[in-house]
C-alpha cells in the first residue's frame, strides 16, 4: 500500500463494521430467535467454545455474555485434546460452538464434528456458511460480513461479537437490551469518527518493542485482541492482561519504556479501578493510552450499554495497531510470516 490509509484494504475493512454489523442482526435476528428455543428446551448447562487466534477473544466474550445474561459457565475447549490426544471433551448437558473466520481448521471442526456425533447441541458461528465448521455443526449462523481480504481480521471479529451477543441475548429473553443491540453499528460508526486522536496516539507507539494493555470485565477480551492486532500489525511484543492480575505481580514492570493502554467502557463498573490504576502507572512513568476513560488525551468511546461495548471499542483498538504500524514503518497490509487461513490440526 501507499502512505494514505485508503489505500490499504484493513483500513477499508475496518471502516465497513457499521455496516457488516447492521447487516447481520437484519438478517439473522429473526432465526436466532427462533433457534434459541430448543437451546432452552434442551436445559443446556454449559457452553463450550473452540477457537483459535481472533476468534478465541470472541469467545472469551462468550464467557462474560453467556455468564452475565444467562447464568452459565463457559469454558474453552482445547482442541488439541480431541486432534492430538484423541480425547474429545464430554460435553453431555452443554452446548459446543465452534468460532471462526474461514470455518476450515481441522482441529476446531473435529472438535465440533465429535460434540456432534456425541448428540451434543452444536453451533458454527463462522464467515463462510458451506465451510466444513459449517457442515460440522447441527446449527449454523452466519456472519454475512463478506470477503474479508486483509490477513488480520477485523470485520469478521466484530460480527462474531453481534453473533455471541444476539444468541446470548435472545436465550435470556432480554427485548430491551435486544433494542440496545441493534443501535450499535451507529455506536461504531461514531468510533470510527475518532481516527484522528487514534492516530495521534500511534505515534506514541514507533519506536517501543513491547506494551501492555489493560480492561477488565466484559473488555478483557477487547485487550486481548488489541493485542494480538498490535503484534501482528507493529510488531509489538504487547501483553494483555485483566487489570486485576495485573497488579498481582506484573505491574512490576511498570517504567518509562512500558506504554499501557488501557480500555473502559465509558461509566462501567471497572471504570474507577482503571482510573487508580492509570494514576500508579503514571507514577511509575509508563505512558498512558486511554480508551474510552474520563481523562486527558483519551481516545473517546460512544456511551453504550457496558455489555455490548467491547463492539464498540474494538474499533479505535484495531485502528490503534494499524496506524502503529504505519508509524513504525510497516505495512498492515502485509504482516510478516502471517497468511489469511492458518489450518491447525
Amino acid at each position: 500500500m501507499s502512505g494514505r490509509p485508503s489505500d490499504s484494504l484493513l483500513h477499508r475493512e475496518i471502516a465497513e463494521q457499521p455496516e457488516v454489523v447492521a447487516r447481520f442482526l437484519a438478517r439473522e435476528e429473526t432465526r436466532v430467535a427462533r433457534m434459541a428455543v430448543p437451546f432452552r428446551r434442551a436445559g443446556i448447562r454449559f457452553v463450550l467454545v473452540a477457537a483459535r487466534g481472533t476468534s478465541d477473544n470472541a469467545a472469551r466474550y462468550a464467557q462474560y455474555l453467556f455468564g452475565a445474561l444467562d447464568g452459565l459457565p463457559v469454558a474453552l475447549a482445547a482442541p488439541s485434546l480431541t486432534t492430538l490426544y484423541g480425547r474429545p471433551p464430554d460435553a453431555r448437558g452443554g452446548l459446543v460452538v465452534g468460532i471462526s473466520q474461514s470455518g476450515r481448521s481441522p482441529d476446531i471442526v473435529e472438535t465440533v464434528a465429535a460434540a456432534r456425533r456425541a448428540g451434543v447441541p452444536t453451533l458454527a458461528i463462522v464467515n463462510d456458511a458451506e465451510s466444513p465448521l459449517a457442515r460440522a455443526a447441527g446449527e449454523v449462523l452466519a456472519l454475512h460480513a463478506g470477503e474479508e481480504r486483509s490477513v488480520a481480521a477485523t470485520k469478521t471479529y466484530t460480527a462474531q461479537l453481534a453473533a455471541v451477543a444476539l444468541l446470548a441475548i435472545s436465550l435470556a429473553g432480554r427485548r430491551p437490551l435486544l433494542r440496545k443491540l441493534a443501535g450499535i453499528p451507529v455506536a461504531m460508526a461514531k468510533a470510527l469518527a475518532a481516527e484522528a486522536a487514534v492516530r495521534r496516539m500511534a505515534r506514541r507507539l514507533a519506536g517501543v518493542s513491547r506494551a501492555v494493555v489493560l480492561a477488565r470485565g466484559v473488555n478483557y477480551p477487547t485487550a486481548c485482541e488489541i493485542a494480538l492486532k498490535l503484534k501482528e500489525l507493529a510488531r509489538i511484543l504487547a501483553e494483555p492482561y485483566s487489570s486485576a492480575d495485573f497488579q498481582h505481580g506484573p505491574i512490576a514492570l511498570a517504567e518509562p519504556g512500558l506504554p499501557a493502554v488501557l480500555v473502559s467502557a465509558p461509566g462501567g463498573r471497572p471504570e474507577k479501578e482503571l482510573l487508580l490504576l492509570a494514576g500508579r502507572l503514571r507514577g511509575r512513568g509508563s505512558p498512558l493510552l486511554p480508551i474510552g476513560l474520563p481523562v486527558r488525551g483519551a481516545v473517546p468511546l460512544p456511551r453504550v450499554p457496558e455489555l455490548l461495548s467491547p463492539l464498540v471499542a474494538a474499533v479505535p483498538g484495531q485502528l490503534l495497531a494499524f496506524h502503529a504500524a504505519l508509524a513504525r514503518g510497516l505495512d498492515p497490509d502485509r504482516p510478516r510470516g502471517l497468511r489469511k487461513v492458518t489450518e491447525t490440526r
